[in-house]
């Protein structure tokens, strides 16, 4: 198991128990106790967690998401299935308007070589497009979050009022059929609104721990997208109350 894997799963211990120890990350990875320590110190300086005698505690919040060097590793391989998965339904020639998620940075790589008008509001997902010959690249006014590259704020929405896009690729912190789709940050999920709001068509894309999580900022009912793509853990009950819903559901 390569480091990334493994502090992928250090997150997830952390998301469901909120500490792990030393001796048993050791025992269930079947590695030597230094590397988990290394692990874990790496972990504790992306302030994620707190070091304690034999093991560590999370850091993190009820409700808060992680800094988004972790949110870039969480999953890896299953952003990259769903970036794929997105990137067949988009059609050449389209505009597309894609939010800050980690996962719409992987989905803008999947784009580069497509014709189309993309506006995307994070700087990773700007440097991803910047230079590709077939995308008309459009910045959005805004401020950039110094700590996440997300573009938000009153500019970023102003933006957004000019414009009419086919479709917008939204990425949550969180989502549930009770609460909807959900985000961490509360000028962050204006923006995501007012994206909706410009498109005529949404394509929700989160994996399936996204379905576990809860986060502060109400961003829209999750009834109200039209595409959620999603990976095979998705709850059973999302799909059949979203299908029967009219939401076309893909599953990679």
């Amino acid at each position: 198991m390569n480091g990334t894997k493994r502090h992928e799963r250090i997150l997830e211990r952390l998301n469901r128990d909120g500490k792990v120890d030393v001796a048993g990350l050791s025992e269930e990875f079947g590695i030597s106790e230094v590397t988990i320590r290394r692990d874990l110190e790496h972990l504790a300086q992306a302030g994620v967690l707190r070091r304690t005698r034999g093991g560590a505690v999370s850091m993190m919040m009820l409700g808060e998401g992680l800094p988004y060097a972790m949110r870039e590793i969480e999953v890896a391989e299953t952003k990259q299935l769903l970036a794929a998965a997105v990137a067949k339904l988009v059609r050449s020639g389209e505009a597309v308007a894609l939010d800050s998620g980690t996962t719409c940075v992987e989905i803008a790589r999947v784009l580069v070589g497509t014709r189309l008008t993309v506006m995307p509001f994070s700087v990773q997902a700007i440097g991803a497009l910047f230079g590709n010959s077939t995308i008309n690249l459009i910045t959005p006014g805004g401020s950039v979050r110094h700590d996440e590259g997300s573009i938000v704020g009153p500019l970023a929405e102003a933006s957004l009022r000019s414009v009419r896009f086919d479709t917008a690729i939204i990425s949550p912190c969180g989502a549930s059929p009770e609460d909807g789709v959900m985000a961490h940050d509360l000028q962050d999920a204006a923006v995501k609104r007012a994206i909706i709001d410009a498109s005529r068509r949404t394509i929700l894309v989160a994996d399936s721990s996204k379905f576990s999580r809860s986060a502060m900022a109400a961003v829209c009912p999750l009834e109200s997208i039209d595409i959620l793509v999603t990976d095979a853990a998705v709850p059973e009950q999302v799909v059949e109350r979203l299908s029967a819903g009219g939401v076309q559901v893909v599953v990679v």
